[in-house]
């Protein structure tokens, strides 16, 4: 059993199927959706009441003065016509997704579920559905972990209160846009901006601007609510719980854990930064990557399109299949993962583009796949001139263009696994096995997708491995080295 601390906490495993599973998909879908403008449609009911934002400036022609129509009445506008919850699980296993799940409440105060805690649900307005117990159920029905991403610690700062020609200012509507108080952020400079870019980089936080113990009871109320409900697998956080009162974080970190242990179940936590202390959960990097190999397994959770909208967003463009699968590739090399957001429309509607998107990662992993899931790190992540100059947090915008020569590697078992992310010439030369494996040890080559085996040598350059004629190459491929005894 866990208690409320610390020392108790980093008793904490990460669970063997979350690093199995690599790969995951979750939805940011919401109130947001309805006017699915950006930049970062989830951002919208932040910026409709800031002056001088392209999202003001897009409500007020479009819906009027945020005076007269606030961010409250788009809820009778998210119907949710056309939302199956089955359908979107489908998709995901079609993708090859192996844990999915929704935001069950963003930064906007509106729950997803039919939570007892606020009348401002899904259940009881707009839509009318418990949108995380349905896809919790239908989740589970194909074979995947559940998992619920919660931004609800921003609902503290994130309406301007102190305006008070707008309705987050009355105490009627407080259930949704968060208890009316004081804090002001704009005039103050950057060390009281709430972009999360810059707030991650410094400390302060004066004592009065602090949330109150009413919000982090409802905080904890809502998480505690989440997991007695639907038992998720994996519970992934946004940054601001950073600021949430040190004990709030112990008294539901031990209480998730505990709730699991007694139901047999294992479950993991994603955090940002250091909102908890080393070891007490999986460590998220948001839209970010790896240099190099890590010690500890990690998460990115970035979207599926070009990193400008995260919900649903008019005009929207995407990444390439190919790019969100390098992005797959490079992490579980590195003892990583990725989690892939992707907006539905406020009917409930994936577009098509995604679902494309999506069910050509599936058909490459369908080959693929045993390169990537169940695999570990081996003694190298990659090889090749190719080579990122950008690491961490945000920093997914450079864009790559890989050869024939760069490569990336997982093992399992006795087999190793060298992914080609560039169109393979006639030879493939794999520098680095001349350091680690001995000319003996190496029984055969394949290439997945591929059949029969290929012929190869070790040379000085490296294990040079003739390929096919006739490639197929889609996004990567995958050299498969089963190894023996070098001494047999």
């Amino acid at each position: 059993m866990y208690s409320a601390s610390w020392n108790s906490i980093q008793q904490f495993q990460v669970p063997q199927w979350l690093r199995d599973a690599k790969f995951g998909i979750y939805t940011h879908w919401g109130v947001y959706s309805v006017p699915a403008c950006g930049p970062n449609t989830t951002w919208y009911p932040y910026n409709m009441y800031r002056e001088g934002s392209s999202q003001y400036n897009h409500h007020a022609l479009k819906y009027g003065d945020p005076s007269v129509f606030g961010y409250k009445d788009f809820i009778p506008r998210f119907r949710a016509e056309q939302f199956d919850a089955d359908e979107w699980a489908e998709l995901f296993r079609d993708a090859g997704a192996k844990f999915a799940g929704p935001v069950g409440e963003h930064h906007d105060g509106f729950s997803m579920w039919d939570t007892a805690l606020s009348p401002w649900n899904a259940r009881n307005m707009g839509p009318g559905r418990d949108v995380v117990g349905e896809l919790e159920k239908a989740i589970r029905r194909q074979g995947m972990r559940f998992m619920t991403a919660m931004h609800h610690a921003e609902t503290w700062w994130f309406y301007p209160h102190w305006k008070k020609q707008y309705d987050v200012s009355n105490p009627a509507f407080s259930g949704l846009y968060g208890d009316v108080h004081d804090l002001q952020w704009e005039g103050q400079g950057n060390r009281l901006d709430p972009n999360p870019h810059i707030m991650n980089h410094h400390e302060f936080w004066p004592s009065q601007q602090k949330p109150t113990k009413q919000f982090l009871d409802l905080w904890i109320g809502k998480l505690k609510e989440i997991v007695d409900l639907y038992s998720p697998d994996l519970m992934w956080f946004d940054f601001a719980m950073k600021w949430i009162q040190e004990h709030y974080k112990l008294d539901f970190v031990s209480h998730y854990y505990n709730h699991a242990l007694k139901n047999g179940k294992e479950v993991a936590i994603t955090y940002k930064w250091n909102d908890l202390a080393p070891g007490a959960g999986v460590e998220d990097i948001e839209q970010g990557r790896r240099q190099t190999l890590a010690y500890n397994f990690w998460v990115t959770d970035t979207t599926v399109d070009d990193g400008e909208a995260w919900g649903f967003m008019q005009g929207n463009t995407y990444k390439t299949p190919t790019q969100l699968l390098h992005y797959l590739i490079d992490n579980t090399s590195k003892n990583g993962a990725l989690l892939l957001s992707l907006g539905p429309r406020a009917d409930g509607v994936i577009p098509d583009e995604v679902k494309e998107i999506l069910r050509e990662m599936g058909r490459w992993l369908q080959i693929n796949g045993e390169a990537i899931y169940g695999t570990t790190p081996w003694l190298h992540a990659e090889e090749g001139p190719t080579r990122m100059t950008q690491f961490g947090p945000f920093c997914e915008k450079e864009k790559l263009s890989f050869t024939h020569e760069d490569f990336r590697f997982t093992a399992r078992d006795e087999c190793l696994y060298a992914i080609c992310l560039g169109r393979p010439k006639r030879e493939a030369v794999i520098r680095t096995a001349k350091d680690h494996l001995y000319p003996g040890e190496i029984g055969t080559v394949n290439l997945l997708g591929h059949e029969g085996n290929l012929a190869w040598k070790m040379t000085e350059e490296g294990l040079v491995i003739e390929m096919p004629e006739a490639v197929e190459f889609r996004h990567a491929c995958t050299l498969k080295i089963v190894r023996k005894h070098p001494f047999c």
